[in-house]
């Protein structure tokens, strides 16, 4: 077994989801594929991994896309006329992650 560390690219493997996959919440069948950088290992087991934007199919992006605007909507809904003076541009327009804990078993190096 391969012993994932911070900053490692690497692939979610493309398999089956099993019927242990769908109680344990571990593997779905839209994770086949997707490249990303590790960014924390938990365990031997469990490795969160940081998706790269490009390696999303279609329908993912543009979920990703419109929780991103939501998640800019609510910040700048809650933060008064004051801050926002103080903020940047890049700060009001921030850029949010796809993390996903994933089975160390279901990478593989990218």
């Amino acid at each position: 077994m391969i012993t994932w560390k911070d900053g490692d690219r690497v692939r979610i493997i493309d398999r089956p989801v099993t019927a242990e996959d769908r109680k344990s919440n571990r593997y779905y069948g839209h994770m086949s594929g997707l490249v990303g950088v590790v960014q924390s290992v938990y365990s031997e087991k469990e490795v969160a991994v940081k998706v790269e934007p490009s390696s999303m199919s279609t329908v993912t992006a543009d979920v990703h896309q419109v929780a991103t605007g939501r998640m800019r909507a609510k910040f700048v809904g809650s933060v008064s006329e004051e801050q926002k003076k103080v903020l940047t541009k890049e700060e009001m327009d921030f850029d949010v992650n796809y993390v996903l804990l994933v089975q160390s078993s279901d990478l593989e190096a990218a």
